[in-house]
């Protein structure tokens, strides 16, 4: 910093490991006003997009660097010009025509210090600002100068004007407390400032407004402050509806300009059921956008397209400030990148056309069960390019298919292929087979291999499992049922071999047949299609020589089976023939690892090469 001209330089933070991290956009210009932890640029590496966000406040001197370059750690982005001075300066005006509370000259009085009112930033006592650990008594966090409470705890840095006794505008808080203790650790290479805003991406944050309806007026102690996140974090333009009646007006928010200000602090002041703050598990009337519900006129939010839209972590506070769907606003930034003009430029044009010209959905209705956050299939009138004939789905087809497109857009799937040896195998099941047939049963090679991942399930009991609703714990089941898929006239069901892993080779065969011959007759019970904990998808009778199967939700794998080949394999120095058969199991990414899957199949591969083990009894 040049103490001497107050300019001080903000670098890139510590990224860890990553270098030469691509600038995919520029979110301020020389000239511009800041504020403390305001974002800066926005970077993407292979894995994040991230915002970088000041220092410091003040007024931007220089950018040292453009969009589409790259930076490392350490690299000079831009020079400020601290706002110390003007806040000094404002401070004493303020003194001068006679404001009681809140304000404190450039010395700084030890009343002002106890409250963690503003102070100067010239001193040490004036460092802890409102809300930093001097408001609670203890010394204030040091090199904090820049805080809430020099700026007088306005948008725009412009001193408080409160006055003893009068009802203060909620602004000193835990939550200011906490951003003024990671501001205060920026003598280091400004980690706590890039973590914290590394996780804004996609997290629902949204703007709470103040329990009073109206721009200006003063909350009463203890009410939510306006502007602050759910989690604990002030967005921009909070300070604007906090500001006390007699201050400058509260219409104006850290990013207003034109009509996109005013429609920013008309969100910002629509009141707010519950305590003002919202996150995203919270019910749907108030989950996503504390603006978005005050405003009927715009369109909701959609809130699993809009954490998976293309844009950076300030782009989306500011989206949700406005109450804008960002899944609707087309982007025109680097990739197609939603940048902060885009929002502005759809709000202008939602204003320009009325709120009864609400803009056509960008996505279209999907099958129940499923997202409604893809792009619409486009609709095709195919009798224009010939003669057609339209038939309906089957009822199984009707059920099964949304659960298909559900397991497929929300399991990660990731499927891992092998061959497994099973020249003896048939060998034994062409010896057993005439014998089981005398006793009613039909010996295939489906039971063999239910038998085979009864042991291998056994073995990996990760695969036997399931992520219970919230994702954050994992089921581990201690029964075995293996369902397989059965194709019938009416199309694909999936009975259950109940406790497979208590039947012997023969039993399970037995079950097999007798649950195949229902389900082709349409008799299979309900509780005979329930309660699955891995699936079988068998294509061996019809051909092929691999396929991704869609894993059976809420299971979290399931193992597809080709046609058996005949293939030459080197073994003693020679080519020798082999039956070799395909394997391909999909499984669940968030649950099983690579590492893992390639064991279970190898494990698989290695059982079903040794027949005579899975047509021992079962104890």
């Amino acid at each position: 910093m040049n103490a001497a001209a107050g300019l001080v330089e903000v670098r890139v933070p510590d990224m860890g490991n990553f270098k030469d991290v691509a600038i995919i956009d520029v979110l301020v210009k020389p000239g511009e006003k800041i504020e403390p932890e305001a974002p800066l640029v926005t970077l993407e590496t292979e894995k994040a997009t991230m915002d970088v966000p000041s220092t410091v406040g003040g007024v931007v001197e220089k950018i040292h660097i453009a969009k589409g370059g790259t930076v490392s750690t350490g690299d000079l982005i831009v020079t400020v010009r601290s706002e110390g001075a003007a806040v000094e300066g404002a401070a004493g005006e303020a003194s001068a025509g006679g404001s009681a509370a809140g304000v404190a000259t450039a010395g700084g009085s030890p009343d002002a210090e106890s409250r963690g009112g503003a102070g100067s930033a010239g001193g040490a006592g004036a460092a802890g600002g409102a809300g930093s650990s001097s408001s609670t008594g203890r010394p204030g966090a040091a090199g904090s100068a820049g805080s809430f409470g020099a700026a007088g705890a306005t948008a725009a840095g412009r001193p408080s004007q409160t006055t003893p006794g009068a009802p203060q505008a909620a602004f000193v808080g835990p939550a200011q407390a906490t951003s003024t203790s990671a501001r205060a650790a920026r003598g280091a290479p400004g980690t706590a400032q890039f973590a914290s805003t590394l996780g804004q991406s996609g997290s629902g944050q949204t703007a709470s407004a103040p329990a009073q309806p109206g721009v200006g007026g003063a909350a009463p102690p203890g009410a939510p402050t306006a502007g602050t996140a759910s989690g604990g974090r002030t967005a921009p333009g909070a300070s604007a509806a906090g500001a006390p009646s007699g201050g400058p007006s509260g219409a104006a928010s850290a990013r207003s300009d034109g009509a996109t200000g005013g429609q920013a602090a008309a969100a910002s002041a629509q009141p707010v059921a519950g305590s003002g703050q919202t996150s995203a598990g919270q019910s749907p009337a108030h989950s996503g956008n504390g603006a978005g519900a005050g405003r009927p006129d715009l369109p909701p939010i959609n809130e699993p397209g809009f954490s998976r839209a293309h844009a950076g972590p300030s782009v989306r506070r500011f989206a949700r400030e406005l109450g804008v769907d960002l899944t609707q606003v087309k982007g025109g930034g680097f990739k197609g990148r939603v940048t902060h003009d885009d929002v502005k430029a759809f709000v202008k044009k939602f204003l320009a056309a009325g709120a009864g010209a609400k803009p056509a959905p960008a996505v279209a209705k999907s099958a129940p069960g499923a997202p409604s956050s893809f792009p619409a299939v486009p609709v095709i009138d195919f009798s224009q390019f010939g003669p057609i004939e339209t038939k309906p789905l089957s009822r199984i087809q009707k059920i099964s298919g949304p659960r298909l497109h559900a397991s497929w857009v929300n399991i990660p799937h990731v499927t891992q292929f092998d061959e497994a040896d099973i020249t003896e195998l048939e060998d034994v099941r062409t010896q057993l087979k005439q014998s089981a047939l005398q006793a009613g049963i039909k010996l295939t090679p489906l039971a063999f291999i239910v038998r085979a991942c009864v042991r291998a399930l056994q073995e990996f009991p990760l695969v036997n499992s399931s992520l219970d609703p919230t994702g954050a714990n994992l089921v581990l089941k201690k029964y075995i049922h293996v369902g397989f898929a059965a194709d019938t006239p009416n199309g694909l069901v999936v009975p259950v071999v109940r406790d497979a892993n208590r039947k012997d080779i023969y039993e399970i065969a037995r079950q097999l047949g007798e649950l195949s011959e229902k389900a082709r007759a349409g008799k299979l019970l309900a509780g005979e299609m329930q309660g699955g904990s891995f699936t079988i998808s068998s294509l061996g009778g019809i051909g092929g020589t691999a396929f991704t199967p869609i894993i059976n939700a809420p299971e979290v794998a399931i193992l597809g089976v080709s046609r058996s080949a005949m293939k030459p394999v080197f073994r003693d120095g020679a080519f020798v023939p082999r039956l070799i058969l395909p394997l391909s199991l999909s499984y669940d990414h968030r649950v099983i690892d690579g590492a893992s899957a390639a064991r279970f199949t190898t494990f698989l591969a290695q059982t079903l090469a040794d027949p005579r083990a899975l047509t021992e009894a079962v104890p």
